[in-house]
């Protein structure tokens, strides 16, 4: 699979909250904490659990820099 976005993270799920339409996913990338907020069906779909490695991609129209 081919895909545009360039920011590709690979992480470890650190922890998944899943409500009832929605679910919030955990991602540890290094010494940094992502969260995702993603349908409860791609959740049960992708069968994501702690523990698992996983890529988060970014795909904004926007990113900030601090320094």
């Amino acid at each position: 699979m081919k895909i545009s976005a360039r920011n590709k993270l690979q992480g470890t799920i650190k922890e998944v909250k899943v409500g009832n339409v929605m679910a919030i996913v955990k991602v540890q990338v290094g010494e940094n904490l992502l969260e995702s907020v993603i349908t409860r069906e791609s959740v049960e779909e992708l069968g994501l659990k702690a523990g698992d490695k996983v890529t988060a991609m970014i795909k904004a129209t926007s990113v900030m820099i601090i320094k």
